[in-house]
């Protein structure tokens, strides 16, 4: 950034896999702090947005910016256009699919009446991503980056569990996931543990179930 400000193209972001999309971390890019601002891009036929709910009081607005998108929304679905906005509250299931090539959808989400305080997901898919593309030193990078800014926010420790288990790394999985629930003093990450697909290969782990209980 320079004299206070940035200027870039979304085709000039480095890009991430995330739970069978592909991310283009905006807000990690840029620093953002005042919301959670990423997007996505797929060619026809390729998956968007991941399939999920927000559980967490997220609202999410998001903008078809080229291209053309389907959104399931709970069990309807809407073609979204250039141009189109699609807002939606959180608890309704959503996902979506690129039906021509070269799509991008811009997301913007956060909770009315309370600070964006990120856990990091989108930093963790990016440094995934440099840990199957054998970069390791980048993304050791950002997970130490991403944990001194926030060392007592449970999220970013969850987030850090949930990249060590995708790399087979157990203990220092298990490590972060102990501290997260340490520092959840409100059980947000309850759903999490319980449901998160990244955390599967601990699963028949004792230590695990020992979190669960």
């Amino acid at each position: 950034m320079s004299d206070g400000y940035e200027i870039l193209s979304l085709d000039e972001v480095e890009t991430a896999s995330h739970r069978g999309s592909t991310l283009i971390p905006v807000r990690h890019v840029l620093g953002f702090r005042p919301a959670g601002v990423n997007a996505w891009k797929a060619d026809a036929g390729g998956q968007l947005i991941p399939p999920h709910k927000e559980d967490s009081g997220s609202e999410e607005l998001y903008v078809v910016v080229r291209g053309r998108a389907c959104f399931t929304i709970g069990e309807e679905e809407a073609e979204a256009p250039a141009g189109t906005l699609v807002f939606l509250q959180p608890e309704v299931f959503r996902t979506a699919v690129a039906t021509e090539d070269d799509t991008i959808v811009f997301a913007v989400g956060g909770t009315a009446g309370k600070a964006f305080d990120s856990g990091g997901w989108d930093s963790f898919a990016l440094a995934h991503t440099y840990r199957q593309a054998g970069r390791v030193e980048d993304a050791t990078a950002i997970v130490d980056a991403t944990i001194a800014e926030k060392p007592g926010h449970w999220g970013v420790h969850y987030n850090a569990g949930c990249l060590e288990s995708l790399a087979g790394n157990a203990d220092a999985a298990l490590e972060h996931l102990r501290r997260a629930k340490e520092l959840d003093t409100e059980g947000e990450s309850a759903g999490y543990f319980r449901d998160d697909s990244d955390l599967d290969p601990l699963r028949d782990d004792p230590r695990f179930q020992e979190l669960l209980a």
